[in-house]
């Protein structure tokens, strides 16, 4: 097994916690502090992300994961690539096709289906990641329109800025196999009708399913892209069917599908190690993002484990 690469989301809640958080992540050996995006109810990242470069070194720092249906790709290059630049060289890129109809709604227009949101996450992706590579864009089309689109300045630090796709959809999937540097899974399917929560799709079947998608788009790619996980759950513990049971009943899924699952840590710090070296086993997981809640417990398993980087 090797060791997880794990990296913290979070938003701040006043300066002080928020530079005292991104210490205490670099601090700890964490990969990257990183950051939702959901104007209206999460901090704008890039802001909360440039404070946090400028009281640590090495820690990457990105969102996770922006939301291309109310992004636009010169403006997200843009913000990405000062970000670069204020953290010599530490920004990450990740996108998502978003879910959340409010914020369509906020921003006056309506939540395409889920067709028009693949084409529009497309359409952005492959425009943002052009322009910070330095090339000229102009796209023409119902998603997104550009006009010689060129990023002069400030152009990123880095000669490549890693990108991590965010979802679940199928198509995207196959597509990020293609062209992601990391796929993060999330398990989340179907948006619920309060527009915020979703159904779970935590078994080892859908799993497998997803993780077939993104073998399929990366056919023929020297480096596939790196798999990583959201871990929503974290709880150290001596009776983990217990604490499982619980959450199924919660999430509306099989106790044995959370303990199996690489979206949730749950039991004794050994029956932790043992079950993200399964999730690197069988379906090539090695990284994970936690939320902050959870830091202390991730923590304490990370303290029991061999040349942890965490």
């Amino acid at each position: 097994m090797t060791s997880p690469v794990v990296s913290v989301q979070a938003q701040p809640r006043d300066a002080a916690s928020w530079s005292a958080l991104a210490r205490r992540v670099e601090a700890g050996g964490y990969e990257a502090l990183l950051t939702p995006d959901h104007p209206g109810t999460s901090a704008s990242p890039f802001v909360a992300l440039a404070a946090a470069a400028a009281v640590t070194q090495h820690i990457g720092l990105g969102p996770y994961v922006s939301h291309t249906g109310i992004r636009e790709p010169l403006l997200l290059a843009s913000d990405v690539a000062t970000l670069d630049l204020v953290s010599h060289g530490r920004a990450r890129l990740a996108l998502g096709a978003g879910h959340t109809p409010a914020e369509w709604d906020m921003l006056g227009s309506q939540r395409p289906d889920v067709a028009g949101r693949v084409r529009r996450f497309q359409a952005v992706a492959e425009s943002c990641l052009a322009l910070l590579a330095g090339e000229t864009v102009t796209v023409d089309g119902p998603e997104v329109r550009t006009r010689e689109a060129r990023l002069t300045h400030p152009r990123p630090v880095q000669p490549h800025v890693p990108f991590t796709f965010g979802g679940g959809n199928t198509g995207l999937l196959r597509w990020a196999g293609a062209h992601a540097d990391v796929v993060g899974l999330s398990g989340l399917g179907r948006t619920l009708p309060d527009g915020h929560l979703h159904e779970v799709r935590w078994s080892g079947a859908d799993i497998d399913r997803q993780i077939g998608l993104v073998e399929q788009g990366a056919a023929g790619r020297a480096e596939p892209p790196a798999r990583e996980a959201l871990v929503q759950m974290v709880e150290v513990t001596d009776d983990a069917e217990g604490v499982a049971h619980e959450i199924a009943g919660r999430l509306h899924c099989d106790a044995a599908d959370v303990l199996a699952c690489p979206y949730a840590w749950i039991g004794t710090v050994a029956e932790i190690r043992a079950a993200t070296a399964e999730h690197e086993r069988r379906w090539g997981i090695t990284r994970y993002v936690v939320r902050e809640a959870h830091v202390d417990a991730v923590d304490q398993v990370g303290a029991h484990l061999p040349a942890a980087v965490w």
